[in-house]
């Protein structure tokens, strides 16, 4: 039996600030001198100047290809034949985390360097070593691992301030699960996505990002509604993607990304972002722990406020859809899930019991705090 490490991982380098992606080509240089951008046609449209003005300064070629919804198997080899057909030697994916997902798996297949340029801080993937990997229709079929996080993640805050609010919105549901499922694994010593033990640095990390959030989500939302870059927006990009980033990988995930992929499966939670998801199964996790009280209702309080859904209304679903419900415990409690690094069993029936009970739970908690009521979600697509 090998004796159990502890490890952290992290990407090579992170650049974050106002107007960063001016300074593009600089930080790529001296990684590739043949980059291929990878990036979809309203993305590109947003940072072709900067970028091209960038490169040229660097003496970069300019090589771009468009990119689709989801980080898919055919999407990720299809990238795989265009790196080597344009011999690039970095591959530099701008935009959403699917596409720096699906850069990522076809950058570790054809042998490169990636580089990460998230346009939203809306999931903690840029930084880590690992991809999603989803159907067409955007159901999770499996995580692929890397050697190596990217040589480079640069976030340009100003391009998070213009993008629709919702987008940081939605990071802030993935990185509040950071902290509620660091926690888990620490406390049942499971192995993390960086291949050991926790940290005590991965788990702080996890923690300084929920933080961080709670001191400034509300003043850095406002921030974006106009947007403009503050130090408070600042501070919740760096929580939303580095330090939930560092955090999940080294740190460990639990139930509320396992309850996420589950619910990939429901068709009715289709159009819904990864953040809106992954709440769902952050409170679902707070239930199947038995949290305090007052613990949960914070966490309704808060994620309510900031317009997060914590209710099955809110996906799409409810209590008498026992069938999906059903479906998506099943899917969230496979062999492989890290719904198994909670610090006890977890079976599909607990997941179902959880579930069903959030719903009068979050609408009692949210009646007594003079909150709204939930509205019902209907997939558009």
């Amino acid at each position: 039996m090998t004796t159990p490490i502890r490890t952290v991982m992290s990407p090579a380098r992170y650049v974050q600030g106002k107007d960063a992606i001016t300074r593009l080509g600089e930080f790529v240089a001296p990684i590739g001198s043949k980059p291929l951008i990878v990036s979809d046609d309203v993305v590109w449209g947003l940072v072709e100047q900067s970028v091209t003005t960038s490169f040229e300064s660097a003496d970069l070629r300019i090589e771009r290809v468009g990119f689709g919804r989801f980080a898919t198997p055919a999407s990720i080899d299809e990238l795989v034949e265009t790196i080597r057909g344009t011999s690039a030697d970095v591959v530099v994916a701008i935009g959403g985390g699917s596409a720096i997902d699906a850069a990522k798996a076809a950058g570790h297949l054809a042998g490169i360097r990636w580089v990460s340029v998230p346009t939203v801080a809306s999931t903690d993937a840029p930084t880590s070593a690992l991809a999603v990997v989803y159907t067409d229709e955007g159901e999770f079929i499996e995580y692929r691992f890397f050697p190596r996080n990217p040589d480079l993640v640069l976030i340009d805050t100003q391009l998070v301030a213009n993008a629709p609010v919702k987008f940081l919105v939605a990071g802030i549901g993935d990185a509040l699960a950071t902290w509620l499922e660091a926690r888990a694994s620490a406390r049942s010593h499971a192995t993390t996505m960086a291949g050991g033990l926790p940290t005590q640095a991965g788990t702080a990390l996890a923690e300084l990002s929920w933080r961080i959030i709670h001191e400034n989500a509300f003043s850095a939302l406002a921030a974006a509604e106009d947007g403009v870059v503050t130090p408070a927006l600042e501070a919740l990009v760096e929580a939303n993607t580095l330090l939930s980033g560092l955090g999940f990988e080294s740190g460990g995930l639990a139930a509320a990304h396992a309850i996420h992929n589950g619910l990939t499966a429901a068709p009715q939670t289709h159009g819904l972002t990864h953040g809106q998801k992954v709440n769902i199964g952050s409170m679902t996790q707070l239930v199947l722990e038995g949290a305090p009280r007052d613990e949960i209702e914070d966490f309704v309080e808060f994620t309510t406020r900031v317009g997060l859904p914590n209710t099955l209304t809110e996906i799409g679903l409810t209590v008498d859809d026992l069938d999906e419900l059903t479906a998506v415990a099943e899917a969230a409690t496979v062999e492989t899930e890290t719904i198994h690094n909670m610090p006890f069993p977890v079976t599909s029936a607990d997941v179902v019991a959880a579930l069903v009970s959030i719903e009068r739970l979050s609408r009692s908690i949210r009646s007594a705090k003079g909150l709204p009521e939930p509205e019902l979600y209907v997939a558009g697509h």
